[in-house]
């Protein structure tokens, strides 16, 4: 699902944290839904194909669920959304009665998320990256539960904004879900239990490396903002690279199992086979070293070439032994087998990551708060990618107080994208040497 993503799009620019957020009184459990036996309404903020796999889980677990509200930046997403979504509930076993979404509750448009948000519980936002921490603020200051797909932002002004508004969420005892799945996966959840038979972790490798994405070729008539927002994945303050927006997935493995986050990184990249207009601003491949506080490292790596080895794992080395994650199995030095995990017993992580946010709403539990986690994991991507745009070492905690920001000053499809192209139609590209950070 994650290799196929579609997100998109909308919102308004507003200010990192506004005064108004900050200052707005945490709401009694009386206000929002904290729950009961009733109905939990969820709205669906961005109707690409994610969009549409997260509805259909929600919907699919054992809670009173109901879509009641839907917004897209365009209205044909949405209606392909809304089709799939209803087509597919005979055969995914869900009443017809939990898709209430007349016509007055499909909302399109840059600002359609703030006509859905007020109308639900639970928010699903699963627009592009970029609209994530706006998204997200307008959630959480309407008091509402959140599953939002990673990655949560795109550049370092976005993850700020995010770490701060996920200190209010909790606050508000707001349950937030990221979509960071491996996190809801059994095996995972296994040798993460296990992971101290291997010791002091000393080293990682991370891999993201395969044929890529679809690509969405120009209209006529599109305005620049409309194409861009049509071929968002080529965009980085869309996108983020896709460094940041798949190969985040695995990058957040090594950080959940050793505990903490990069201080820094360096790397190498470019654009060698993925190099036409239509692939707008970002690399083919990325290859960076993680340093950590503790002098362990990671390598991550990450490509989209086609007909080269396709492998999307993690490997994690400590003192005693070694993690494979795909294969869910401990070894020691000498290679003898630890655990193994019996994949009998696997689930599907996405259905997962539902079912457990909204039994926990349902009972009026708070149990969830991975913005923060996913904040830090989009980061290390952003600095990878960063490291590499640059040929730069990039601190963490500098490039997170930098306030670098990707996004346009104006949302409208009239207006202006962060980056343009050139008479020939070619977008500039970061030369590591010239392309500066710090």
């Amino acid at each position: 699902m994650d290799n196929k993503t579609t997100r998109r799009k909308f919102v308004q620019q507003t200010s990192l944290v506004t005064g108004g957020l900050m200052a707005a009184p945490f709401l009694s459990n009386a206000n929002f839904f904290s729950g009961s036996a009733g109905t939990i309404k969820v709205a669906l903020i961005g109707c690409g194909g994610r969009g549409t796999g997260a509805a259909i889980q929600a919907l699919s677990t054992k809670q009173n669920v109901q879509l009641v509200a839907m917004a897209d930046a365009f209205k044909d997403r949405l209606d392909s959304c809304y089709k799939s979504i209803t087509g597919n509930l005979a055969e995914s076993g869900i009443d017809k009665s939990r898709v209430d979404v007349p016509e007055e509750r499909k909302f399109v448009g840059f600002d359609a998320y703030e006509k859905a948000i007020p109308l639900a519980d639970v928010v699903i936002l699963t627009s592009t990256p970029g609209f994530r921490p706006i998204h997200f603020e307008a959630a959480v200051k309407q008091n509402k539960h959140v599953f939002m797909e990673k990655p949560v932002a795109t550049d370092p002004a976005g993850i700020k904004k995010v770490l701060d508004i996920a200190e209010i969420a909790k606050q508000k005892k707001l349950n937030v879900v990221v979509g960071l799945q491996r996190r809801y996966q059994n095996s995972y959840r296994e040798l993460y239990k296990r992971k101290d038979l291997i010791g002091d972790i000393t080293s990682a490798q991370a891999w993201w490396n395969n044929d890529g994405v679809w690509v969405k070729e120009r209209q006529p008539g599109q305005t620049e903002m409309e194409y861009q927002m049509r071929n968002w994945y080529y965009f980085n303050w869309l996108c983020g690279d896709h460094i940041v927006e798949q190969h985040v997935h695995n990058i957040d493995v090594i950080n959940w199992f050793k505990g903490g986050y990069p201080v820094k990184a360096q790397g190498l990249g470019g654009r060698q086979v993925r190099t036409d207009k239509k692939y707008g601003e970002i690399y083919d491949h990325h290859f960076v070293e993680f340093h950590y506080a503790d002098g362990s490292i990671m390598n991550s790596q990450c490509r989209h070439i086609p007909r080269t080895m396709s492998k999307v794992d993690e490997l994690i080395i400590g003192t005693k032994g070694k993690i494979y994650g795909d294969a869910a199995v401990i070894k020691d030095n000498k290679g003898n087998t630890l655990f193994a995990f019996d994949k009998k017993g696997e689930n599907n992580p996405y259905q997962a990551e539902h079912d457990e946010l909204f039994a926990a709403i349902a009972k009026g539990e708070y149990k969830f708060a991975d913005a923060e986690h996913g904040a830090k994991s989009t980061l290390t991507g952003i600095i990878g990618r960063m490291a590499t745009y640059s040929g730069q070492v990039i601190d963490f905690e500098k490039a997170l107080n930098s306030g670098i920001s990707l996004m346009p000053q104006e949302y409208s499809f009239s207006a202006t994208p962060p980056i343009v192209p050139d008479a020939d139609g070619n977008y500039p590209i970061a030369t590591p040497g010239k392309t500066k950070y710090f």
